[in-house]
This record gives C-alpha cells, structure tokens and sequence, in this order.
C-alpha cells in the first residue's frame, strides 16, 4: 500500500479546529469532524505554536493594497511617471518607488505576484518583549522555577515595577515564550514548573474536576453561612478538604476565605476520630478571632464535627452535595497542590515539614484577587490588627 497523502486544511477549516480546540474538544473529537481516524494532522497543525491559537493576520492601513498595486501595474503599463501615478494614488512618490524597486523593475512589475511578495514578506517573526529584555526574563524565569503561575508574575512585576514597562509583561507573552520555542527567550524545560505541565497550552473548559466524596448527615448547609462569611468581607473562616494520594494515604487542606492563606496538616487516616483531632489541634494554634468557621463537603471524615465544634467554638458548615464549587479557593488550592504532591503519589511519609515548606510557598505567591499582594502579606496585617 502506498504511503496516504498528507492533507492540507484551508484556512477555514484551521480556524474552526481552533474555536473547537479552545472550546475543549479533544484532537480525535475534531479530527472526526473532518473525517479523520487518528489525530496526527490535527496535532501538527496545533503543535506549530504549543497550542496557543495564533492570531489572525491582518494587513496594515498604511500598506498597499492588491488595488493600489493594479493601479501601479496599468500605470507603468501606460508609461506614467512614478509622481503621477502617486498622485493619483494619494501615496507619496517615495512608497511607489520603493514597491517598484522591491518587486520589479518598470517593464517587468506584476500585481498580483508583487502583492503575494508582500504579504509572505509580512510573515517575519518579530521579537518578542522578553528576548529584547534579559532582565525581565530572568525575573520571570526565576519565579517559574518557584513555581509561580504566568499570571501571578505578570501581576507581581506590574505592582513591582509601576512606572517602568521594560520589566513588565503580559501573561500570555510569558505562556507563549514557553509553548512556542522559536521564540527563544525561555528554556521549554520551564514548563514543568507550571501548574499543568502537559506539552499543549489546554482550554480550561477542556476538563472539570467532579466531587464524589461521601455524605453525611446532621449537617448545617452553606445557605446558613452568615453574609460576612459569603462576601469575604472579615477574617476567620476557612474553607477545608482532604488531598488524596496512592495507598490511602491523604493530607489535609485548609484555606482563609478573606487571605487565601493555606495551612497544610498531616493525617495518618482519613477516619473520623483521625481528621478531627488533626483539625482541632491546628485549630488550637490561631488566634480565635482568625478561625470563626470551616466549610467542608460531606465527606465522611467529617461525621465528628459536632466534637470539632465543641472543642474549638468553630461553626462548620457543609457544601450541597456535587457542588464543589461552594469551596472554590480550596478547590483552587488542592489543584495548585498537585504540582506537589501529584496523583498517584504517597502522601504517607510526607512530612509536616514538607508540608508547612509548601503551605509557605503558596502563601508567598502574589494573587490576582489581592490586587497581586500574597496571602501572608494580608494575613499578617489580620494577626497584626488581632494583636
């Protein structure tokens, strides 16, 4: 059998794999919009720039256009001067001229061939700030090896350096300086210290975590959570869950609604009795004002909590059941943690050391929701004003 020919993708049909793609589609899903068994076209086309959809060309206002360059063409045709045919174009000498000059000479000059010349020489790649800036790629390859997210650093660099852009970027610069490697201002190897590290730039509708924890009864609902929890507006309740790893093994996670302060305690078991006095003895180590409440799902660690309450004088309410997004910086914060303690890791032998080393670094990280201040900067300011 002979080897199948490669297929070529109109522009069209390129842009609608790409509404597809960013849409969440997986490669096979679109490849068999087209027909296809397999999805190795379908990648090559994405892989040419890591994923990230690259933007519609455009030509400028101050170019010529196809029209211009047939004007060009039927005056020179007739033995026009350059200033006439200028003129009549409302173009300066000058731009004539050098079109003639870069396509042509005066008997030998081709529209449409002078037009396609142009547009292909409009392809040269240009620059991109952080290879025309090593500082600035410097300082955001240095907070990519701390595991800071594109985001974060683009704040951070804006809140740093106010009044001077040279030292400040975009985050999707940063994303494509990774993904798309011909531009040559970051190593491709920084990409392992993002939070997903997988080889294309994905949509985030192109996965959505589910909550399949189990239930509980005898519990108080979210819905009683007084307005001052619900709105963010004061310190002092938290939001809380279990990670899990291989062998049984979990951690658990905790985060201030009003900082995103993260506090991570180390669990031997997820019974109840375990969690519980796990949870009370980090409970133990804030002052009352910073620990007011604590929301959970309805996992079924949790079934003690009324000795949690008694214990610590600490509400805790708990999520509808399959809506994880009730506990949305926890939720936040587990998927952060994964860069951590990935799935399928055991989690048994992790240290609370390790533990409060991690917690740390995500507490320093700025955050986009706190006008890129990190959570132990506002957090401070709640223990300082509890003091």
């Amino acid at each position: 059998m002979g080897n199948r020919k490669r297929r070529h993708y109109t522009q069209a049909e390129k842009s609608l794999m790409w509404d597809r793609w960013q849409q969440g589609d997986s490669m096979n899903e679109i490849g068999r919009m087209f027909g296809i068994q397999g999805h190795s076209s379908i990648q090559r086309i994405f892989s040419e720039t890591g994923g990230i959809r690259p933007a519609e060309r455009r030509r400028s206002s101050r170019c010529l256009s196809l029209l211009e360059r047939e004007e060009i063409s039927r005056g020179l045709v007739a033995g026009r001067s350059i200033r006439s045919i200028a003129a009549d174009l409302g173009r300066a000498p000058s731009t004539v001229s050098r079109e003639i000059r870069r396509n042509a000479d005066l008997r030998r000059y081709r529209a449409a061939t002078a037009d396609a010349a142009a547009w292909e020489r409009a392809k040269r790649p240009k620059t991109c700030k952080l290879a025309q800036h090593p500082a600035l790629a410097a300082d955001v390859a240095i907070k990519l090896n701390l595991q800071w997210s594109p985001r974060q650093i683009a704040g951070w660099l804006k809140r740093q350096y106010p009044q001077d852009e040279s030292r400040q970027v975009s985050h999707e610069t940063i994303y494509k300086s990774l993904y798309i490697q011909a531009r040559g201002a970051l190593k491709k190897e920084l990409i392992q210290h993002l939070r997903r590290t997988r080889a294309l730039r994905r949509s985030r509708h192109h996965t959505q975590k589910t909550d399949n924890h189990g239930r509980i009864s005898d519990t108080v609902s979210i819905s009683e959570r007084p307005p001052e929890v619900e709105d963010r507006a004061v310190p002092g309740h938290w939001e809380g869950d279990l990670l899990f790893g291989s062998n049984n093994s979990q951690i658990a996670t905790l985060v201030e609604r009003h900082t995103r302060y993260v506090m991570l305690v180390r669990v031997k078991s997820k019974d109840t009795k375990t969690v519980i006095d796990a949870l009370i003895k980090q409970a133990h180590k804030l002052p009352r004002e910073l620990y007011k409440s604590l929301t959970w799902d309805r996992g079924k660690e949790m079934a003690d909590h009324e000795r949690f309450s008694l214990a610590t004088d600490i509400d805790v309410y708990f999520c509808d059941p399959q809506q994880p997004w009730q506990r949305g910086s926890n939720e936040n914060t587990n998927g952060l943690l994964r860069q951590y303690f990935p799935k399928g890791m055991d989690l048994s032998n992790v240290h609370q050391n390790r533990l409060n080393a991690v917690a740390r670094r995500l507490n320093e990280r700025p955050r986009e929701t706190l006008q890129f201040y990190s959570p132990v900067e506002k957090f401070n300011e709640c223990v300082a004003s509890t003091g």
